[in-house]
C-alpha cells in the first residue's frame, strides 16, 4: 500500500476527453510522469494539443517558465491500452465518461491490472463509484472529483471508499497540493460534494425568478457579481455569516425571511431553451446571444479572466480573514 506522498512517482489518467488533458496537465507541472490513456488516436491527438496550447497559455499567465514547456509536456505519454496505462502506475485518475457500464467495465479492468499497493481515484461527478467498483479494489480507492476547466478551476474534492483508510485520503490531497490544487477531504461520500450541491440550491432559485418573471437572465448575472460571489472570494459562506452574526442569520429562520420554492421537475424556461436547441455557447444562443462570436477568442478571454480572479483568490486564502 502506498504509505506516504513520497511513495508516489507514476501516474496513469484514463480518459483524454473534456478533463483527461487538464488533469494530465497539472499531475505533469507537479513533475510527475504521466500516462494518458484514450482509445482512439483522434482522441490521442487532440488531447496532444488541447494540452500544448494550454501549457502555452500557463507560460503567457506566468505560472510556469515558457522554457518548460517541452519538459512538462515531455512528463505525459499516451498509451491506447488501460492495461499497458496502470502497469507501473503508483496513482490512476479515472475520468471517463459519466455511464455506470463503461466505468464499472474499466473497474474490472483495473482490478486485474492495476498494481496491489495503486491509489485509484475516479472524477465521477454524479455515480457513487463505490457502488460500482469490485470489493477488492474498495480498500485502495478514493474520488477526486475536479471542476472544470481542471487546469484552471482549483478545487478538487476528495472522499475515501468507506472501506480504505484515512490516509488515502489526505495521500491525494497532499498529492493535489503539490500539483497546484485546492484540495477538500471530505468526511464521507454524499452525492454531489460540496460545490455542485451549492450550486444546485442556486440553479433551484435562478429558475425560479426566470419562469415567475420577477427578473431576466442579465439582472441575475449583475446582482451576483456585484454582491456575494466577490465577498465569497474574501470570506467564504461559513465565515460570512460569522461576521454578519449567528443570531442575524437563526432571525431569518425565525422570521421566515426566506421561503424556498417548491421543486420542480424541470424548469420551464430552461426546458423551452433546451427543447429549441438553445444549448448555450455551443450552439450560439442559451440565455445570451453568441451568433457571430469568435467562439475561440471568447473562450480565451474567460480563461485570461478566470486566471486573474483565482491569482487573486489564492492570494486571499493564504493570508485569510
Amino acid at each position: 500500500m502506498i504509505r506516504s506522498l513520497k511513495d508516489i512517482k507514476k501516474i496513469a489518467v484514463l480518459g483524454a476527453g473534456t478533463m483527461g488533458p487538464g488533469i494530465a496537465q497539472m499531475f505533469a507541472i507537479g513533475g510527475y510522469s504521466v500516462t494518458m490513456w484514450t482509445r482512439s488516436e483522434e482522441t490521442r491527438e487532440r488531447a496532444k494539443s488541447t494540452l500544448l496550447k494550454s501549457l502555452v497559455t500557463f507560460a503567457e499567465e506566468g505560472l510556469i517558465p515558457t522554457d518548460q514547456i517541452d519538459d512538462v509536456f515531455g512528463h505525459v505519454s499516451f498509451a491506447l491500452d488501460a492495461g499497458n496505462a496502470v502497469r507501473d502506475a503508483d496513482f490512476v485518475q479515472e475520468t471517463i465518461v459519466e455511464n455506470r457500464d463503461a466505468k464499472t467495465e474499466l473497474y474490472k479492468t483495473l482490478a486485474s491490472a492495476v498494481p496491489r499497493d495503486c491509489i485509484i481515484a475516479s472524477n465521477t461527478s454524479a455515480l457513487n463509484v463505490f457502488e460500482l467498483a469490485p470489493e477488492a479494489l474498495l480498500p485502495r480507492m478514493v474520488i477526486a472529483h475536479w471542476y472544470a476547466p481542471a487546469q484552471l478551476i482549483p478545487l478538487v474534492e476528495v472522499v475515501k471508499s468507506e472501506k480504505a483508510p484515512q490516509k488515502l485520503a489526505d495521500i491525494t490531497a497532499a498529492l493535489l497540493e503539490k500539483c497546484g490544487k485546492t484540495p477538500v477531504v471530505m468526511k464521507k461520500f454524499i452525492q454531489g460534494y460540496i460545490a455542485n450541491r451549492m450550486q444546485m440550491c442556486l440553479n433551484q432559485e435562478l429558475f425560479y425568478l426566470l419562469d415567475n418573471g420577477y427578473c431576466t437572465p442579465e439582472d441575475i448575472d449583475k446582482a451576483v457579481k456585484a454582491s456575494f460571489i466577490p465577498r465569497a472570494v474574501v470570506l467564504g459562506l461559513c465565515k460570512r455569516a460569522d461576521f454578519g452574526g449567528l443570531d442575524m442569520t437563526a432571525n431569518n429562520y425565525r422570521n421566515k425571511s426566506y421561503v424556498p420554492p417548491e421543486p420542480v421537475d424541470m424548469p420551464r424556461t430552461l426546458a423551452e431553451h433546451v427543447d429549441k436547441g438553445e444549448l448555450g455557447l455551443k450552439t450560439g444562443r442559451g440565455f445570451y446571444d453568441y451568433s457571430g462570436v469568435d467562439r475561440g477568442a471568447l473562450l480565451a478571454k474567460r480563461d485570461k479572466q478566470l486566471f486573474e480572479v483565482f491569482k487573486l483568490a489564492k492570494r486571499f486564502m493564504d493570508d485569510p480573514v
